[in-house]
This record gives C-alpha cells, structure tokens and sequence, in this order.
C-alpha cells in the first residue's frame, strides 16, 4: 500500500474527511492544507476509538499481585472485622 493510499478507511470516514475538509476551506485554509488537516484529524479519532474502547471488547485484565508487605486475607473473614469490640465477638456472654 503506497504512502497515502486511503482505501482501508470506510466510506464513513471519507465522507467525514470530506465534511472536515470543507470545514477548513472555509476558515481560509488552502486545499491542499486542509486535505492534510482532515485525514489527520479523522485518523487521529480512529485511532481514538481503538484504543479506548470498552474493556469488554480488549484482552481480559490480570488480577494486580499482592504485594509481599500486605497481609493474605481470607474471603471467609473478609467483612468479620468486629474483633476489637469484646461486646460484638462471636460467642460472647452477657
């Protein structure tokens, strides 16, 4: 594919470049200048657009690692935090 050859946008993309083209023209922009500035800008949200797209559609996340200062903590005991109230421990006696 030679520099410039824009046959893998869609024709969304080229109509957009069109409309963006025009938009420059008549901020006085020259043809040629305002050709360059529209591809660049519709290149630019293509490429917007893959790189933040949903996490559903990207490789799935890994799990962060714990680090080694942090202490393991069991999912079993994980909301039981009631040990420094002698009142609220479990089998305490009134």
């Amino acid at each position: 594919m030679p520099r410039g050859d824009k046959s893998s946008y869609t024709d969304k993309q080229k109509r957009q470049a069109e409309h963006i083209e025009e938009g420059y023209e008549d901020r006085g922009l020259g043809k040629h200048v305002a050709e360059r500035r529209a591809w660049a800008t519709v290149k630019n949200r293509r490429w917007q657009q893959k790189r933040f797209r949903p996490r559903r559609d990207r490789a799935p996340r890994r799990k962060p690692r714990r680090h080694a200062s942090e202490p393991q903590r069991s999912r079993a005991h994980a909301g039981n935090n009631l040990s420094g109230n002698p009142l609220l421990t479990v089998g305490a006696v009134f």
